[in-house]
């Protein structure tokens, strides 16, 4: 009796699973909703970006000529002067001094030399004597000159418009050639140096638009050009240097900032995608392409330029392709996509048939 009961549970068994439905297969399932987009070739602007640093158009630091006390300062930092606005007197009291003594001999020798003219002219001196008086006098007023030139040096004043730095000297200080009394910058208008790989210099051209941003104000842009491109690759960096020109009427730019550049190269047509839509898995870059039948499928991409959330496929794709932009991390190859509220591609299909 116990064996026919069990062959009897096993036989009810057999019959349940027969009269079982059938398990549907994966591809029965629901499509997975998703966002699919066109790839088309759309006007792209590449840019070049790199670190660089601001400079003045001109700059100095002003230094003394002579060895002299400081006898009067004319300016405080931070001013604005003008081309030859004088910026410190230094005492010449001896030079003064030398050129009244000089003044005095050159009258005297132009008396002398007027005198004898008029005695060579009557033929009662040698014409070499005239001549010698001549050069007495022209050496007298040469004295002259040099002696006035030396005070001119006492006097220091600025080479150029421009903003003053902090002052480094006070009244009655002593002063020798080399000695810094301030720094001088024009900047009305503002110099950026920046390298550019030698693989690139043939994307850089004088007149370029460039970008400038800083840290100070990362709200803001500055509006610049490139002004000209170093003659010479830097052979241990293999880079050029670019020097790109920015107005800058307000002075916010200063000279050592950190200025980052961006160089923006002309427009082309470009195969662009979101960069969304690219799935990076290790060193391999791919994108879910929809194919007719509404299936999914990776196609690996090369990436090239990337800007403002776009990425630019230089291989892998085809304009009028469709890829899937959002929801690629719920996909497995073969899946049947349907772009989010309608019906998937291969459903519309069969429903026409």
């Amino acid at each position: 009796m116990p064996r026919l009961s069990a062959a009897c549970a096993l036989l009810s068994l057999a019959l349940a699973a027969c009269g079982a439905a059938p398990t549907p297969p994966a591809d029965a399932g629901a499509p997975v909703p998703v966002t699919i987009a066109t790839v088309r070739l759309q006007p792209f602007q590449d840019s070049l970006q790199a670190p660089g640093t601001a400079q003045a158009r001109e700059s100095v630091t002003i230094t003394a000529k002579v060895s002299e006390t400081v006898q009067r300062v004319h300016f405080d930092s931070g001013d604005r002067i003008a081309a030859g606005a004088p910026l410190v007197t230094l005492s010449g009291q001896q030079q003064r001094a030398a050129l009244a003594e000089a003044q005095a001999a050159a009258s005297e020798a132009e008396r002398l030399l007027q005198r004898q003219q008029e005695l060579a002219a009557q033929q009662l001196i040698a014409h070499s004597a005239l001549d010698a008086q001549r050069a007495t006098r022209d050496a007298a007023n040469a004295r002259v000159a040099q002696i006035r030139a030396q005070l001119a040096d006492r006097v220091v004043r600025a080479p150029f418009a421009g903003m003053l730095g902090l002052r480094q000297v006070s009244p009655g200080a002593l002063v020798t050639p080399g000695t810094a009394i301030a720094t001088l910058d024009d900047l009305d208008r503002m110099y950026v140096d920046f390298p550019v790989p030698e693989t690139r210099l043939g994307d850089i051209a004088r007149g370029q638009r460039v970008e400038g941003r800083i840290a100070a104000m990362p709200g803001r842009s500055f509006a610049g050009s490139v002004e000209t491109v170093d003659t010479r690759i830097d052979p241990g960096t293999r880079a050029a240097t670019v020097r790109a020109a920015f107005a800058n009427p307000d002075h916010a730019l200063r000279p050592g900032m950190l200025v980052q550049v961006r160089v923006l190269l002309p427009v082309r047509e470009a195969l662009l995608v979101p960069e969304i839509a690219i799935v990076q898995v290790g060193q391999t870059s791919f994108v879910w392409r929809v194919r007719t039948d509404g299936r999914v499928e990776q196609a690996q991409v090369a990436i090239g330029s990337r800007s403002a959330g776009k990425a630019e496929i230089t291989r892998g794709l085809h304009a009028g392709e469709r890829i899937v932009v959002d929801g690629t991390g719920k996909l497995r190859a073969g899946d049947r996509v349907a772009a989010a509220g309608t019906a998937p591609v291969a459903a519309a299909v069969a429903g026409k048939d």
